[in-house]
């Protein structure tokens, strides 16, 4: 069973972070759903599609769907077997299919992981029909938002906002290339590919220091023209980035050098 639940979690981690790079709408997730149905916790269990179920359902985030086209997957014996006639979404953004991970309280997850529920729940809206939602954690007896779906439709904004705010760092200071053996200490170096970010420079190895972060991290910083953000002003120092407060030089290196090797 270890071995099991060990692959099915390997599979929704590589689905999920597959699921991310799809370039869903910030809100798509969010459109309304169409209006079916209420479901008991009960009436849901009784859709694992075993024989004699009358069917073979998930909920995400109180949404459900019949995934009976992925019975291969969902039905018994397969993979995601587990997840069938209930809400689990917490397994879907941390990869736990044991009893005491399989439900629906994601209350304490990290970012990453809300953005996880978020494309899978974008998912089963692409490739699946909907049934309904379900009475309980996230829609009342009425069908109507419960407090804890608004705190995780927060959560999830947040969480793309700071998501965006990475991939915007990542473009203004893309990690460099580096290695390390016992022979010839740390090297770091930068190129016009260096983070997997394709540009017009090179840039030069810097510490990066995040507010509220104790550690650094190895960044590339343009050394020429305007500070990032300012494209067409011509009143700087023509320095790039050099100037951020939150770089620091490694010691020991050129200033201006394109890689810096750090004995060991």
């Amino acid at each position: 069973m270890r071995r099991g639940a060990a692959a099915a979690a390997a599979v929704l981690s590589l689905g999920a972070a597959w699921l991310l790079g799809r370039g869903f709408e910030p809100r798509a997730w969010l459109l309304p759903t169409p209006r079916h149905r209420l479901l008991s916790a009960a009436e849901l269990g009784r859709h694992r599609g075993a024989e004699g179920d009358p069917g073979l359902y998930l909920a995400v985030l109180g949404r459900v769907f019949d995934v009976e086209r992925g019975r291969r997957h969902y039905g018994p014996g397969g993979a995601y077997s587990g997840l069938a006639g209930r809400d689990a979404t917490r397994a879907f953004a941390t990869g736990d299919f044991t009893t005491a991970g399989l439900v629906d309280d994601v209350s304490g997850l990290s970012p990453g992981e809300m953005l996880a529920i978020r494309s899978w729940l974008s998912f089963y809206s692409d490739s699946y029909d909907p049934v309904g939602k379900l009475v309980g954690r996230f829609y009342d007896e009425n069908g109507a938002p419960t407090e804890a779906l608004r705190q995780a439709e927060a959560a999830i904004e947040e969480a793309l906002k700071f998501q965006a705010e990475d991939e915007q760092r990542k473009q203004q200071f893309p990690p460099c290339n580096s290695e390390w053996s016992s022979a010839g200490g740390s090297r770091f170096w930068c190129s016009r590919q260096s983070g997997g970010v394709n540009r017009d420079w090179t840039g030069v190895p810097r510490k990066l220091y995040r507010p509220g972060s104790k550690g650094s991290h190895c960044v590339c910083v343009r050394s020429t023209g305007p500070p990032w953000g300012q494209p067409g002003s011509t009143q700087h120092s023509n320095r790039g980035d050099l100037d951020n407060p939150h770089l620091e030089e490694y010691n020991g290196c050129h200033p201006l050098a394109e890689q810096c090797v750090l004995k060991a």
